[in-house]
């Protein structure tokens, strides 16, 4: 992966996403609670949309976090490297859960049907690790190590990581605390004062020769 700066326009999206993306999840949180059948019906559809859409502009921030990341070499390098593809694979798993729940939502009519059918999709071989269970895991290490690592730089302050690790134990305590989380992910993604560009390269000083 290169951390070459993104075009005009594809900055000016990339800093507007690090304030909807969080923004979605937490519409998402606030249209679950305002249902608390859970589906199927326009508030599942709804806030399943809310979802994908957040979820998709992590496209665009996690390579945004690798590039601030700078001209690394060694370990760090590949580190900053595997955490964005650790994030990326783990928005996919999200993105396809998010997916299958608005797809089940269009073919049920009841809560009943809706539950016969995520079991019959589960029981397909690896779509229960890949989907539900380890694969949107990842995307929380991807980005909370992309932070992590960003922080030992000293190229974010050290709350950003935290802010991202109580959002994700404030979801994982329970799906109705995702508004509280998305609170905590929308302070960690803030892009005031978030260097959204690469740390140039050092250059070694010329020697003169006699």
């Amino acid at each position: 992966m290169t951390n070459q700066p993104p075009r005009p326009r594809r900055a000016a999206l990339t800093r507007a996403a690090f304030v909807t993306a969080p923004l979605c999840m937490l519409v998402y949180g606030l249209i679950r609670l305002s249902d608390p059948d859970h589906g199927p019906g326009a508030a599942w559809t709804a806030g399943h949309i809310a979802l994908l859409a957040g979820v998709l502009q992590f496209a665009l921030i996690l390579p945004a976090l690798h590039r601030m990341t700078g001209p690394a070499r060694g370990a760090g390098r590949l580190g900053a490297a595997a955490a964005t593809l650790l994030g990326l694979a783990g928005m996919l798993a999200v993105t396809a859960q998010a997916v299958i729940d608005l797809v089940v939502g269009f073919r049920a009519a009841d809560r009943p049907e809706m539950s016969r059918l995520f079991d019959e999709i589960q029981s397909h071989p690896g779509v229960l690790p890949a989907v539900y269970t380890v694969g949107p895991v990842l995307f929380y290490v991807g980005l909370l190590w992309l932070l992590v690592h960003l922080a030992v730089q000293r190229r974010v302050s050290p709350w950003r990581p935290v802010m991202v690790l109580l959002g994700t134990a404030t979801t994982v305590v329970s799906l109705d605390l995702l508004p509280l989380g998305a609170l905590f992910f929308t302070a960690a993604l803030l892009p005031r004062s978030l260097p959204l560009t690469a740390r140039p390269e050092r250059q070694e000083p010329s020697s003169v020769t006699p």
